[in-house]
């Protein structure tokens, strides 16, 4: 699809309407956050959705390599005034549309006030143009991660079965919860060894949420829902796909991981 051809799809989303934001972050990095990103985008666009995906990994971006995009034009343009919010957004294979922020900029590894109005400004500009806009974030718990997922409709935490992952994204679970009163979180566990394991610890992590988490959050109902969105299986293809810098669901399709993200896609498209 041409940046022409993209900028009409988008363009041709009726009046009114605005995307569904949808930030998908981690609370450790290398559990596969943006690789989940990227596919879990091919897939709504399958299902006829308008999908962009913003890199919100400020200044450690890698969307663009997961994609094998070489971008002349980046987030960090638009933020300085160099080149017009159009001119970056780009066709990406899988037939959604991309944002890609710059990589190695230090000025953007903490929350400034004009990271903040930039950020909140794209957004609230690109959001009548499509269905859905996935905010790629950096892992962890940074102010800027915090914020970029506070612009969010929905948030989806993807973890693995490694302690250390479980961890941290029950870290990030309970500040999310605490600070930014959220009530329903969605999860996706990745690198599953069998068949099961992720409604596991889905469960695992609710009864921590239950027991320390949900004392502490104010309103009329006091109480975080995890949802379990699916489980990706442990597959020797998506190590393929990655090192070919491909999309799993272009190069292996048919593979029990692609399975498994166009599962969640249906769950997270299901009304």
């Amino acid at each position: 699809m041409s940046t022409t051809d993209t900028a009409a799809a988008a363009a041709a989303v009726p009046a009114g309407r605005r995307a569904r934001t949808l930030a998908v972050t981690s609370g450790k990095g290398g559990v596969g956050k943006t690789f989940v990103s990227a596919n879990l985008a091919a897939a709504l666009a399958r299902r006829g959705e308008r999908v962009l995906v913003l890199d919100a990994d400020l200044g450690l971006a890698n969307l663009d390599v997961v994609l094998n995009l070489f971008p002349k034009i980046t987030l960090h343009d638009v933020f300085t005034g160099k080149s017009q919010l159009d001119e970056a957004i780009l066709p990406a294979p899988g037939g959604f549309s991309v944002l890609l922020a710059g990589s190695g900029l230090v000025e953007y590894s903490r929350l400034t006030a004009d990271v903040r109005e930039q950020l909140l400004k794209i957004i609230e500009t690109v959001g009548p143009r499509y269905d859905r806009i996935l905010l790629d974030t950096g892992a962890g718990i940074s102010d800027v991660v915090l914020y970029a997922v506070s612009l969010a409709d929905d948030v989806l935490v993807v973890a693995t079965p490694e302690p250390t992952s479980l961890t941290d994204a029950y870290a990030t679970i309970k500040v999310l919860a605490t600070q930014q009163q959220r009530h329903r979180i969605s999860l996706v566990v990745n690198q599953v060894n069998r068949s099961g394991e992720g409604r596991v610890i889905r469960g695992q992590l609710q009864q921590v949420v239950d027991k320390f988490v949900a004392p502490q959050l104010a309103g009329p109902d006091p109480s975080l829902k995890l949802d379990l969105l699916g489980e990706i299986p442990s597959d020797t293809a998506v190590r393929e796909a990655v090192q070919k810098r491909q999309l799993l669901l272009e190069a292996l399709p048919g593979c029990e991981a692609a399975k498994g993200i166009v599962a969640i896609a249906a769950r997270l498209a299901a009304p």
